[in-house]
C-alpha cells in the first residue's frame, strides 16, 4: 500500500484512552502518553505473542502439498513481510492500525457518544450517569482486551456488519451494569448515527495517533542523526559531481545538511495538518437527529464531541468525511518518503566511492560468495519500502483498511535508514584523495578571478 493509493481517495469521496474528558487539540503535537498508556489488557492484544505466533507449532504440518493450507499464522507462514520477516520493526504500530485497534477505536467513539448524549437535557431518555456509570463505561474502554476485539468478530460472523456488531457487543456488556443496561439507555448506543460517523472518528484517532505516537518520533530521530552527522563533518573537504562529473568542492556536513533541512521542512508541514472528523448523520444533515429531537442545536453538539475527541470539526460533508486531510497528509508523507529515497540513493553512491566505510557485526556475511563485500543493504531496503509505500493505486475502503501497509512500510524504511546511518564511518582519507586528484576543478574560481583582474586592467 500506498500512498498514492490513499491520497487519492479523497477524490473519491489528541486523545487519551486513561481519560474520560479529552482535550481539543488541532495541531499534530507530541502527546503525553505513548504505546505504555494504553491498557495493559490493550497491549497484550497488540503484542507480538498476542498477534504472531513465533513459537514452533505444537503438531507438524507440511509445508506444501494437499495439507499446506492448515498452517498457524506466524512470522514464517505469514504473507506479508510486514507480518513476518519484518514484525520486529513495526509490530509498535498494532496498537493503533491493527484490526483489534479499529474495533477498540470504535467502542470509544461509540461510548463516548453516549457520555455527550447524556448531559444533552432535552434527551430525557439518557439521563445524567452518576459516576459509577461513568467509571464503568469508561473501564469498557481502559480494559478493552483481545477476547472483547474476538468477541466483536464472533457478533460480525452473525450481522455480517462490523460496526452493528460493536454496538451489539456494547449492549451485552453494559448489562452487568444496572444504570446502564436500561432498555430505554442501550437504545441510544449508536443513536442516529451512520456508520461512516463511528469509523472516520476511529480511523482519525489511529491515523492521529499513529503519527504523534510512532511517526514523528521515528522522523525525528532521523532528523537529529543527520544534524549530528552534518555538524561532526562541517570541515571535512570532499569533491562534489553535478552531472556525474567532478565538480567544486563542498564539504560532507554541508551535503547531508541538505537533507535534514528537507526533512525537517516536510516534518513541520506534516505536524501543521488537521485531522478532521464528521458526525452529521447518514447524508450530512442531522435529519434523523433533528426529527428526533429539533430542540437540541446538533451541529453545536457535532462540533463540541469531535472537539473532545482531539479533532478537528468537519460540517460540510456528505455521507462520509471527504478524506481531503488524508490526501494532504499522505502527500506530505510521500514526499517526506521521496526525500529519504534521494539520501539513500545519495549514500548508496557514497559508500560506493568509499567515502564512508560500514561498521560490521561480528558473525555478519556481506555477501554470499565475495567475502570482501559489505553491501549498503540497509540503505537498499530503505529505498525498496520507501517505494512500495509510495506505490499502487487502490479505491474506495479498501484504501482506508491497507492504510497501515503503507505507513508500516514507511516505518520500516525510516528504521533501515537509521540503522545505516549508525553504521556509517567517514573515510577521510579517500575523500581527501580523490578531491587533490581532480585540480581542475580550481578552473571556476581561477576563472572568475581572471575576468575580475581583466576587467579591472581595462578599466
Amino acid at each position: 500500500m500506498e500512498f498514492a493509493a490513499l491520497s487519492g481517495a479523497a477524490q473519491l469521496g489528541s486523545f487519551n484512552p486513561l481519560r474520560t474528558n479529552l482535550q481539543s487539540s488541532t495541531q499534530h503535537n507530541p502527546l503525553p502518553f505513548c504505546y505504555a498508556s494504553f491498557p495493559s489488557s490493550f497491549r497484550r492484544v497488540c503484542s507480538c505473542k498476542a498477534i504472531l505466533s513465533t513459537h514452533k507449532p505444537t503438531s507438524t504440518h507440511k509445508m506444501f502439498g494437499p495439507h499446506s493450507d492448515d498452517l498457524e499464522l506466524s512470522a514464517l507462514t505469514a504473507l506479508s513481510p510486514l507480518d513476518g520477516r519484518y514484525w520486529g520493526k513495526v509490530k509498535e504500530l498494532s496498537p493503533y492500525l491493527s484490526e483489534s485497534a479499529l474495533i477498540y477505536f470504535r467502542v470509544l467513539v461509540e461510548i463516548k457518544w453516549l457520555l455527550q448524549l447524556s448531559v444533552i437535557p432535552e434527551i430525557i431518555e439518557v439521563p445524567s450517569f452518576s459516576e459509577s456509570a461513568k467509571t464503568f463505561l469508561q473501564s469498557l474502554i481502559d480494559d478493552f482486551s483481545l477476547d472483547d476485539a474476538l468477541e466483536v468478530k464472533n457478533i460480525e460472523r452473525v450481522t455480517n456488519h462490523d460496526v452493528k456488531a460493536v454496538e451489539y457487543f456494547l449492549k451485552q456488556k453494559c448489562q452487568s451494569n444496572a444504570e446502564v443496561a436500561k432498555v430505554e439507555v442501550l437504545e441510544f448506543f449508536h443513536f442516529a448515527c451512520t456508520s461512516e460517523d463511528i469509523n472516520n472518528l476511529a480511523h482519525a484517532l489511529m491515523l492521529k495517533e499513529t503519527m504523534n505516537s510512532v511517526m514523528f518520533p521515528v522522523m525525528d530521530k532521523i532528523i537529529k542523526a543527520l544534524c549530528d552527522m552534518a555538524k561532526d563533518n562541517a570541515d571535512v573537504p570532499m569533491l562534489s559531481r553535478t552531472h556525474g562529473q567532478p565538480a567544486s568542492p563542498t564539504t560532507l556536513g554541508k551535503e547531508l545538511a541538505i537533507f535534514a533541512v528537507r526533512l525537517s521542512r516536510e516534518r513541520k508541514d506534516l505536524s501543521h495538518i488537521e485531522i478532521l472528523g464528521k458526525f452529521a448523520g447518514a447524508v450530512g444533515n442531522y435529519n434523523a437527529h433533528i426529527v428526533a429531537y429539533p430542540n437540541v442545536n446538533w451541529p453545536l453538539v457535532a462540533e463540541q464531541f469531535v472537539h473532545s475527541l482531539g479533532l478537528s470539526f468537519n460540517p460540510y460533508v456528505a455521507q462520509i468525511e471527504t478524506h481531503d486531510y488524508m490526501a494532504k497528509l499522505f502527500h506530505s508523507l510521500i514526499q517526506f518518503n521521496n526525500i529519504l529515497i534521494d539520501f539513500d540513493r545519495d549514500v548508496w553512491g557514497y559508500i560506493s566511492l568509499n567515502y564512508f566505510k560500514q561498521i560490521t557485526k561480528a558473525g555478519e556475511i556481506g555477501s554470499s560468495t565475495m567475502p570482501h563485500k559489505v553491501n549498503p543493504i540497509d540503505f537498499e531496503n530503505s529505498e525498496g519500502n520507501l517505494g512500495v509505500a509510495n506505490g499502487r493505486d487502490l479505491t474506495d475502503s479498501t484504501v482506508i483498511r491497507n492504510m497501515p501497509v503503507g505507513i508500516g512500510h514507511s516505518l520500516l524504511a525510516y528504521k533501515s535508514t537509521l540503522q545505516g546511518i549508525g553504521k556509517l564511518q567517514v573515510n577521510e582519507a579517500r575523500l581527501s584523495e580523490d578531491l587533490n586528484q581532480c585540480w581542475e576543478v580550481l578552473a571556476e574560481p581561477i576563472q572568475t578571478v581572471s575576468i575580475y583582474f581583466w576587467l579591472y586592467i581595462t578599466i
